[in-house]
């Protein structure tokens, strides 16, 4: 299924772009074109298209039902401060982290050695506390380096 699910991504992905950062789709057509269930459509956008990776999902349900995905535009449309106040928040899971991270790298607000430092930083094993702890100390570290990001 990782199969399937990397080429309903990249497909997604690649209508975005071609969409200017936003598309809408019906999700039983999607599933037609692929020959899967709507319920893969869903977990991929579940998975891989989340606020922490840059996008913005809306969806209506019922006859002429679709699915509006919206590629947020960090630079222009997300202002780091609103990530530090809306998407970090306070605690963060190591995934949650580096998702938030690779969306930064993507939209060329950090460098890729950047990225890999504040990964670092955020990282399980730079925290030798309780593992109750990691995630409110891990929301604090990454809220501060995007801080100095803002200046």
């Amino acid at each position: 299924m990782a199969g399937l699910s990397n080429l309903i991504e990249q497909f997604i992905k690649e209508l975005i772009d071609e969409m200017d950062g936003v598309v809408e789709i019906q999700r039983n057509e999607l599933a037609s074109q692929f020959e899967c269930a709507p319920s893969q459509i869903n977990y991929v956008l579940s998975t891989r298209f989340t606020p922490y990776k840059g996008y913005y999902i809306e969806s209506r349900r019922g006859g002429g039902g679709y699915i509006k995905i919206v590629k947020v535009k960090l630079q222009e449309d997300l202002s780091l401060n609103n990530i530090i106040q809306n998407i970090v928040g306070e605690s963060l899971t190591e995934n949650k982290a580096y998702e938030i991270v690779a969306a930064l790298g993507e939209e060329e607000v950090i460098s890729p050695r950047e990225a890999e430092i504040i990964k670092a930083a955020v990282s399980d094993r730079a925290f030798n506390c309780d593992p109750g702890e990691r995630n409110v100390i891990r929301a604090s570290v990454l809220r501060n380096i995007l801080l100095v990001l803002v200046k």
